[in-house]
């Protein structure tokens, strides 16, 4: 990729969600929602504060983070669909195999 975020901003890919319910039942693609989870592909040098000293994120390449539903800015580059938000933007990141579901 050939896209290099400013700032504290983040460029993350989301992450598919699995097609079945819980109980077995599978979900059409017209009726899921847009997955919460996805991968940072790329991250800002991090934010400047007031004495213009530059605070690096906390996220880095590579790592699983939770999201708002309507967070960031669609964006395609080079034919991949991706996000670009700010690190606040970022709910968490998740570690190991945790499974999240959102409350309804």
């Amino acid at each position: 990729m050939k896209f290099r975020p400013l700032h504290d901003r983040v460029v993350v890919k989301r992450l598919e969600e699995e097609g079945k319910s819980a109980g077995g039942i599978i979900i059409p693609d017209t009726v899921k929602e847009k997955p919460m989870r996805g991968e940072v592909v790329a991250v800002g040098p991090g934010i400047r504060d007031e004495s213009g000293k530059i605070n690096p994120p906390d996220v880095k390449a590579g790592d699983t983070v939770l999201f708002g539903k309507w967070s960031g800015t669609e964006i395609k580059v080079d034919g991949q669909d991706l996000l670009i938000m700010k690190e606040t933007d970022i709910l968490g990141i998740l570690e190991g195999a945790a499974k999240i579901q959102a409350a309804a």
